[in-house]
């Protein structure tokens, strides 16, 4: 199972640009019910927005940093994957580099954005099917073994 298969369409994607504010940010977020944006020049990736950037900055620089640009506070470059890469292997570097949201690209172009959420549920899903086609396959050839 792929990346591709727990994405999000693009379409529902909300994106922030570098040099909107931080305070922007906050509202998005908190509107939307999500936890990160990407952040896009023009059509190429060079960030990402996330509830804890902006836990950290607070921590660090106070209140004044809400009228800052994304671009001081995003974490960047970027942690991205191609959708053809596994959810395994996705959640792998989730995991090991402690980020909760990855963009997925294609080439230079971002197509969407998966969560770690959306890549739990998915392989929740797959491992789901694989029990119901086992339980299915167990019960039909012990039918078999007891009325032949």
């Amino acid at each position: 199972m792929t990346v591709s298969s727990a994405m999000r369409s693009w379409s529902d994607v909300v994106t922030v640009t570098p040099r909107e504010t931080v305070w922007h940010v906050v509202e998005l977020l908190a509107d939307k019910r999500i936890g990160a944006v990407p952040v896009l020049d023009g059509e190429r990736i060079i960030g990402v927005m996330s509830e804890r950037d902006l836990i950290c900055a607070l921590r660090i620089h106070g209140p004044v940093m809400m009228e800052w640009t994304i671009d001081r506070v995003m974490t960047s470059p970027a942690l991205t994957v191609a959708s053809d890469t596994t959810v395994l292997v996705a959640l792998s570097m989730m995991t090991r580099r402690r980020v909760r949201h990855l963009p997925v690209v294609e080439g230079d172009r971002v197509i969407g954005f998966v969560s770690i959420g959306d890549l739990v549920k998915s392989r929740l899903d797959q491992i789901e099917q694989e029990a119901g086609a086992m339980r299915a396959y167990i019960q039909g050839d012990y039918e078999r073994h007891i009325n032949p």
